[in-house]
């Protein structure tokens, strides 16, 4: 059976071609008996409106960029789920690209996505980076993740050095004092910022410091966990810089013989799914990635809808991380052995969809 045409829908309503096309993109008043009957007909002949032909009528693509620095681990996963619901959501389409963490890259990436986008969201921990994605946009709506606080753009970034706060004043609430660190990498400013955080809170309760760099990955984490416990004195305590390394942390723990939380407890930060899959749980900070990823697509395209007018959005909105508590970080009376040994830190195979146990 032949598709239905603009033509055959403007017949079947009797109303005019372009009657049709103010209805179905939006581009002008339409009378509200007008419009019901072109909704009528597109129903009725199940008419699917041609993208190519509204993209060269309206000037838009209905397609989002996206560019992050890079497509492997749950954060970004998670971070592309929220984004991909609220696109499909709202009609459009995600094209996703990665920077590999390198300025000429992303550059790249930018340059092929205009004209073939109509806005994009920027996920970059360098702010370099992130000023050059702006710089090179042009007049493409764009928003800014995770880059600092936008320099008057609009933007979108996690309240870093609250979340480290709040990761080391726990810690010291449940008694803890040699409180280590393993840090993302130097130049990243989320990384930086973490840090910056666990010294203050640290030097605020009178205690010693203790920093090794990782890589934001289980591996970095694993071989930060081993350098740890093979030094001097060990830490009663880990905060890491993100869910992956305290998860490499941990089974560097386990390696060693070393229980959590009785022995070392370990906390991390983002709240990636597999946090609440380790035995034992893993105490984090939540920022709800994929939440966070839906309010950026929303907002984009709101600046894409508004483009032109005459008060823009240059909000730097600030993502505030909470404290979930999980045995990982229970204070050692707390803690339940099993079989008469230390509990183990493993991961389960996840099994079902929904909220992560606590």
């Amino acid at each position: 059976m032949k598709a239905a045409t603009i033509r055959d829908v403007a017949e079947r309503a009797d109303v005019s071609v372009a009657s049709v096309s103010r209805v179905l993109t939006g581009a002008g008043p339409v009378a509200e008996v007008t419009r019901a009957r072109v909704m009528e007909a597109v129903e009725a002949l199940q008419y699917v409106p041609h993208s190519g032909a509204r993209s060269l009528s309206t000037s838009k693509t209905q397609t989002i960029g996206v560019i992050l620095p890079d497509l492997y681990g749950e954060f970004f996963s998670e971070l592309i789920r929220g984004m991909d619901v609220a696109a499909r959501a709202l009609g459009y389409h995600l094209i996703v690209s990665s920077s590999h963490d390198d300025a000429a890259e992303a550059s790249a990436a930018i340059r092929s996505m205009r004209g073939r986008v109509d806005g994009l969201i920027v996920l970059s921990p360098h702010l370099d980076a992130a000023n050059l994605a702006a710089g090179l946009a042009g007049r493409l709506p764009i928003l800014l993740m995770n880059g600092g606080d936008g320099d008057g753009r609009p933007s979108i970034v996690v309240d870093n050095h609250g979340g480290a706060v709040q990761a080391v004043e726990h810690l010291v609430a449940t008694g803890r004092r040699r409180i280590a660190h393993i840090s993302g990498p130097t130049g990243n400013l989320e990384a930086e910022t973490r840090l910056t955080g666990y010294l203050e809170a640290m030097a605020r309760a009178g205690l010693p410091t203790t920093v090794v760099e990782g890589a934001f990955d289980q591996a970095s984490g694993h071989r930060a966990g081993a350098e740890l416990v093979a030094g001097g004195e060990r830490p009663d305590a880990i905060f890491a810089g993100n869910d992956m390394m305290a998860v490499g942390a941990m089974l560097a723990l386990q390696d060693a013989g070393i229980g959590v939380p009785e022995d070392v407890a370990v906390v991390g930060f983002d709240d990636v799914p597999i946090a609440g899959l380790m035995r034992p749980g893993l105490t984090t900070l939540r920022i709800q990635i994929a939440e966070t990823g839906r309010r950026a697509l929303e907002r984009l395209v709101r600046l894409i809808n508004a483009a032109g007018e005459a008060v823009a959005d240059t909000a730097c909105e600030v993502v505030r991380p909470e404290l979930v508590v999980r045995p990982s970080s229970h204070p050692p009376t707390h803690v339940q052995s099993t079989s008469g040994g230390r509990p183990r830190a493993t991961a389960d195979l996840p099994t079902l969809k929904g909220e992560n146990p606590q």
